[in-house]
């Protein structure tokens, strides 16, 4: 069989993080747009966290595997990490309901918390994998980095449409920024 028959286990590796963070933006939006649940300001900087992450991944899939593109996936973890524990700790009082809604009665800013662990666990593997060749052009590797692009493009348009130009509001509960674009420019 040729080598490009099975991808190793480094590039599966790495598109199954991908994967999860598809999985984690998607479900993310899923709450935004059919629940109605705006994201708070610490939410945002949480996906931006996830974005960093996935962005280190895709570069790894699209021009092979790289420690400067690993270490910027621990980066972001560790960043989602800090911001995710920051929120946990705003809500840990007794007689908190917390922010927002919950997934199996966990808030999702505590499964993100979760989410980074597991990232960062899994590029520590990844690091430590003999066969470091994570090159695809695979159907599935572009479909992932696409859906990655397009998902990454519409939280920039939702955060614009939240946000605006300013910074955003703490509990939000309409989409200021669309309003701003509507009265600056007669949309």
């Amino acid at each position: 069989m040729s080598k490009q028959a099975f991808p190793s286990l480094a590039s599966l590796g790495n598109q199954l993080a991908l994967a999860a963070i598809i999985g984690m933006l998607s479900y993310a939006f899923v709450d935004q747009f059919v629940f109605g649940e705006l994201p708070c300001p610490l939410c945002l900087m949480q996906r931006m966290a996830f974005v960093i992450i996935g962005v280190a991944l895709v570069l790894n899939i699209r021009f092979g595997a790289h420690s400067s593109h690993y270490g910027w996936g621990i980066i972001g973890g560790l960043l989602g990490m800090t911001v995710s524990l920051r929120q946990i700790l705003l809500h840990i009082a007794p007689g908190d309901q917390g922010f927002g809604k919950t997934f199996l009665e966990i808030h999702f800013y505590t499964w993100a918390f979760v989410g980074y662990l597991g990232l960062i666990a899994g590029i520590a593997i990844l690091l430590m994998l003999p066969n470091r060749d994570v090159r695809s052009r695979s159907m599935l590797a572009n479909a992932l980095i696409i859906i990655f692009i397009l998902l990454v493009v519409g939280n920039l348009i939702s955060t614009l449409m939240e946000c605006g130009i300013g910074p955003c509001v703490d509990d939000p509960v309409k989409y200021d920024g669309w309003l701003w674009l509507r009265a600056r420019f007669g949309f």
